[in-house]
């Protein structure tokens, strides 16, 4: 589901990504500038300006809700979520980006053409809207986040800091193998032509699992003691495991459930103040199904509950890193 110079083309999902390999290969977000602090910037830091557009089943949407609910910019940056399903029109939403609610709803494929009206590529989310220039920032969610992180504390005053310099490199090696392996792993896996590419998919799906279980066992989080950025990218797709990865997208090895210290992280980032609001399971296992299966039919379980005690209280943690301290 993409543009093609402006026009809109319905094509089954992932379709452009598939390699005559089997594979799936995701393409790169183009739209790439950046909110800055400065108020001469472009695009400057400012309550109200910007909106992001959603969907609660994407997990690349679901970082860039979670960190704005860590920095607390709920009342600075806004928020649009899609309606259920994702049909010929791609991600369709109630209300258009001033507030108009048109018949059938607003296709976020027309923010792209109001953007750039010969528009080529993917419409996707999370996309970072000005409404002040009438352009779109950004479509890279691991960029989005690096702006909410810090580009509005002018502004809020939240020193929390999610990438502090003192721990990029581990943060960033497990970036690495998170993305490539689970984040996009388990997309895959799912979206795999071919016995071998799934295979190929899903083993380090489950390889990295079992390194991120040997690794929490011992430590809090990903990059020690500090709750980072790290941890909130992997935790988009561990709470949307056992929900969808697990059935939807046969990576069916184990479950998270089956892991003692990835279980109880997955419910200690679950509880934290403001996340469980960003997660929707109900919309998540409905959208994963659906896509995968010709009858919409959505499976009855599994029965979650993130809410219990999450038992990791015994190993070091300081929290999130506040900048000043």
């Amino acid at each position: 589901m993409q543009l093609y110079d402006g026009v809109w083309r319905d094509s089954p999902p992932a379709q452009e990504e598939i390699g005559a390999d089997g594979r799936f290969r995701r393409i790169e977000s183009p739209l790439r500038e950046i909110i800055e602090k400065d108020p001469m910037a472009r695009y400057a830091a400012e309550a109200g300006r910007y909106q992001l557009w959603v969907a609660w089943v994407c997990p690349w949407a679901g970082r860039t809700l979670a960190v704005r609910a860590l920095k607390g910019l709920e009342g600075v940056v806004d928020v649009n979520y899609a309606l259920p399903g994702l049909g010929s029109q791609g991600w369709v939403y109630e209300q258009g980006p001033d507030g108009e609610r048109p018949v059938g709803g607003y296709p976020l494929h027309k923010l792209y053409v109001e953007h750039d009206k010969t528009f080529t590529g993917k419409v996707t989310v999370p996309t970072l809207w000005d409404r002040k220039t009438r352009r779109i920032v950004n479509n890279e969610s691991a960029e989005i986040i690096r702006m909410l992180n810090s580009a509005f504390d002018d502004l809020t005053g939240n020193a929390l800091d999610l990438y502090p310099a003192a721990l990029r490199a581990d943060i960033e090696r497990w970036n690495d193998l998170i993305y490539a392996t689970l984040n996009n792993g388990v997309y895959r896996a799912g979206f795999a032509g071919s016995q071998e590419a799934y295979e190929e998919a899903a083993h380090g799906v489950f390889d990295t699992l079992e390194r991120m279980e040997q690794h929490l066992t011992v430590q809090r989080y990903l990059a020690g003691e500090y709750c980072t950025e790290a941890d909130w990218r992997a935790f988009v797709t561990l709470v949307r495991f056992d929900t969808a990865y697990h059935g939807a997208f046969r990576c069916n090895l184990r479950r998270i459930e089956d892991y003692p210290a990835l279980s109880g992280y997955l419910r200690e980032l679950y509880q934290w103040p403001g996340i469980a609001q960003t997660v929707r399971l109900d919309a998540i296992k409905r959208g994963y199904y659906e896509l995968v299966d010709r009858h919409r039919i959505v499976a009855i379980g599994p029965a979650l509950d993130l809410e219990r005690p999450h038992g990791r209280e015994g190993l070091p943690g300081r929290g999130i890193w506040t900048n000043g301290n």
